[in-house]
């Protein structure tokens, strides 16, 4: 089970997009996440990047709470394809991020 909800995870994704000005917002966002929902943004980033399988959920959310060594926010901008990769994480979970952008933008 996720500790996100989908709109959160849509916010990190159109904030993602938009890093190159949007810095600041982004990283405000995620470091106001509960540790729970940071955790779970790690592992659906995870699962995204193909590092995890969605069956491998638990284990995901295991591994980003052990190996949790740096701020969310600043692991997470060290991807140039986080949106895609939050994204695809969602649908191998069977959840569609596209409505909730929608309903953000």
């Amino acid at each position: 089970m996720l500790n996100i909800t989908t709109d959160k995870v849509a916010e990190v994704i159109i904030l993602a997009r938009e890093l190159n000005r949007a810095e600041a917002e982004f990283d405000g966002f995620v470091n106001q996440l509960t540790p729970d929902e940071q955790i779970a943004l790690v592992a659906i980033f995870w699962i995204g990047r193909g590092s995890f399988d969605a069956e491998d959920l638990d284990e995901a959310l295991r591994t980003a709470i052990q190996e949790a060594t740096i701020p969310t926010a600043a692991y997470l901008k060290g991807s140039p394809h986080l949106a895609n990769h939050l994204e695809s994480g969602l649908e191998a979970l069977g959840i569609d991020p596209t409505d909730a952008q929608d309903d953000l933008y």
